[in-house]
């Protein structure tokens, strides 16, 4: 792991959420529970990085080869990297759409969580890299629940029915 680029997302950039209606003064809690979700995902990404980074190479005569087990790591920091992205894109502001990101967060994270399970039992993933992934997990799921309880519903109806 390059101790230099220990970020592994971009900053959060708080005008990039422009605000066209003159009220940037404004308290908004859900931006500032977005913001410290963000904040907190790349903690997990970084401690996930870094199990993965000192995982055990598969044994020869393990069931899982050194591809397939690569292929395992690249498709849970993908599902991470996505839960970045639907973080930062649900401050678009539409109550449907940040439904549909935080349900979609929650999935990426649950799996995340249980993937190292995987890891463990197949003698790859110490203990304590586990451990210390699915702490970070933790603390990121409390922000998400603040997060989820700043929602307000507007006006859109959900085609769908989903989100009403």
């Amino acid at each position: 792991m390059n101790i230099e680029n220990l970020n592994e997302l971009p900053d959060w950039d708080d005008d990039a959420f422009g605000n066209e209606d003159g009220e940037s003064w404004k308290p908004n809690p859900t931006r500032d529970a977005c913001k410290a979700m963000y904040v907190q995902w790349n903690t997990v990404m970084i401690v996930l990085k870094a199990a993965f980074e000192s995982m055990k190479e598969p044994a020869d005569d393990d069931l899982m080869n050194k591809e397939m087990v690569q292929d395992q790591v690249d498709m849970v920091m993908g599902d991470a990297f996505q839960v970045a992205v639907k973080i930062k894109s649900s401050e678009a502001g539409m109550y449907i759409l940040r439904m549909e990101n935080a349900a979609i967060i929650r999935k990426h994270a649950q799996y995340i969580k249980i993937s190292t399970n995987g890891f463990m039992a197949q003698g790859l993933m110490e203990e304590e890299h586990r451990r210390i992934v699915r702490e970070e997990i933790d603390r990121f799921r409390k922000l998400f629940k603040i997060w989820i309880a700043t929602f307000e519903k507007d006006e859109f109806e959900d085609e769908w029915g989903l989100f009403i």
